[in-house]
């Protein structure tokens, strides 16, 4: 599926003809040309890989449908305000590159869940999909935990920093070459 497809809000035959008929030519034609599928990320503007992360956070959401989202600026607000805690569900190669402002693994907290009890908890991977999972899974144990709309992508598209053992940082891990979706501003590691 081309990602110009993806974000394409039109239904209308000619006018998407129009704006996305030739844009998907081109993008083909570089994929044949360099066979891969994670180069037309490279031609993607912010706005559209915005898109292109809702659209992937929608389809994996249908997985977890009772995993309550909560968008990054809304995130970002309340940590300002109230007792927040960020959980990383990544794995640890990609948390050494960056993370969440205070934020902490998935073994930190399942180590002493009792110590954020009284906190919001919020959890987040890449683009939403291994974090809405955890949510899921720890649920039926009474744990409550919202999952971070988009991910860390989202986050660093909303104006989120993200920082790293020397603080803050323009690098995220995005997993692989297919979630390279990091606002033009970020260097991307796989």
């Amino acid at each position: 599926m081309f990602y110009r497809e993806l974000i394409s809000n039109d239904n209308l035959i000619g006018n998407r003809v129009k704006k996305t008929l030739l844009p998907q030519f081109l993008i083909a034609l570089l994929i044949l040309s360099t066979g891969s599928i994670g180069f037309a990320v490279d031609l993607l503007s912010d706005i559209e890989k915005r898109r292109v992360i809702e659209k992937l956070y929608l389809d994996y959401q249908a997985g977890f449908p009772e995993v309550t989202d909560i968008e990054p600026n809304t995130a970002a607000q309340l940590a300002s305000e109230k007792n927040v805690i960020f959980i990383d569900t990544r794995k640890q190669k990609e948390q050494r590159i960056s993370m969440l402002p205070g934020a902490i693994t998935t073994e930190a907290f399942l180590k002493n869940p009792g110590k954020y009890k009284d906190h919001i908890k919020i959890a987040y991977c890449t683009i939403a999909y291994r974090s809405g999972k955890f949510a899921q899974k720890l649920a039926p144990k009474g744990f409550t935990i919202l999952n971070l709309r988009g991910g860390i992508l989202a986050w660093a598209h909303a104006g989120g920093k993200v920082y790293d053992q020397d603080g803050p940082t323009d690098r995220i891990h995005v997993y692989g070459r297919r979630w390279d979706l990091a606002p033009e501003t970020f260097e991307t590691i796989w």
